[in-house]
């Protein structure tokens, strides 16, 4: 596996397995990876020839309050587990390689990055479609693999790449769970073992809301009230925020429809967790 630190040698790179008539996937990361991750990486090693997982931490995503500079940094167990799923390259850059100095262009998806996570991270949706258009643009893949845990991410550079035409499917794959329920997150590892078991309630008010859903309830109001009635049992947990959105948009609904996106985030602890579901 060939590691990979500059635009120009990742953009070489995926230029000469294009020559060789390869399909080109990228799996986008922050590193801190875990299985939710492999499993991205296999899904594009079994659609694609050749395959890159990039490995930055992203500072224009963090806010000033955020975790930036005591965000996990394995890079090389990141390395290992990209290799041993099938990886054909990692590209891990310098800030200064995608960050120039005096750089002064960014891109903004408007109205949706300011919705959900956006809401409550000011500024991270604007960090986030600028770094994946500067990947996507440096590794011109036909194909980038993202994780349906962060699914207002997704909506976001689904937008973003329809707008712009960039020449690059968006692949969603499903979420990764621990045998007990928690969505799996690089920032599960901040938690105490008492705050582990806490964070359980995100998933049982998705588990709710799930089974709601499939015995014919569709409006948001009850959907919401299941979900609260599961966070009442963890009064530590500190919810965020309790949504039932058009995936598309990211606005709220009044009433479930297919592909209808429920969406749960609260802090526990010091840490905010994410978790979703798609609705039948």
């Amino acid at each position: 596996m060939e590691v990979i630190h500059t635009v120009s040698e990742l953009r070489r790179w995926s230029r000469e397995a294009r020559k060789g008539g390869s399909v080109i996937g990228l799996v986008p990361t922050m590193g801190a990876l875990h299985p939710g991750h492999a499993s991205l990486i296999r899904a594009a090693t079994a659609n694609c020839g050749r395959v890159a997982v990039s490995i930055f931490v992203n500072p224009t995503q963090f806010g000033p309050n955020e975790d930036y500079a005591r965000y996990p940094r394995t890079f090389e167990a990141d390395c290992a587990l990209a290799q041993a799923e099938g990886a054909d390259a990692v590209f891990a850059p310098p800030v200064e390689e995608l960050y120039p100095a005096g750089a002064a262009t960014f891109v903004e998806v408007e109205g949706l990055s300011n919705r959900l996570d956006g809401a409550s991270r000011p500024g991270h949706f604007r960090g986030v479609a600028t770094v994946v258009a500067k990947l996507l643009i440096a590794a011109e893949p036909d194909r980038a693999f993202f994780g349906q845990k962060d699914a207002a991410q997704v909506a976001v550079l689904r937008r973003m790449v329809a707008d712009l035409r960039l020449p690059v499917e968006i692949v969603v794959c499903p979420i990764v769970r621990e045998p007990d329920g928690l969505a799996l997150s690089s920032r599960n590892r901040y938690l105490s073992p008492a705050e582990r078991v806490q964070a359980l309630v995100l998933s049982r008010a998705i588990r709710q809301a799930e089974a709601l859903a499939a015995a014919g309830e569709r409006r948001m109001s009850k959907l919401k009230e299941a979900a609260r009635e599961s966070f009442a049992a963890a009064p530590a947990v500190r919810e965020d925020y309790i949504e039932l959105v058009d995936w598309a948009t990211l606005l709220p609904v009044e009433t479930a429809a297919p592909g209808t996106l429920f969406a749960v985030a609260a802090w526990v602890g010091q840490t905010r967790l994410i978790d979703n579901t798609i609705l039948p």
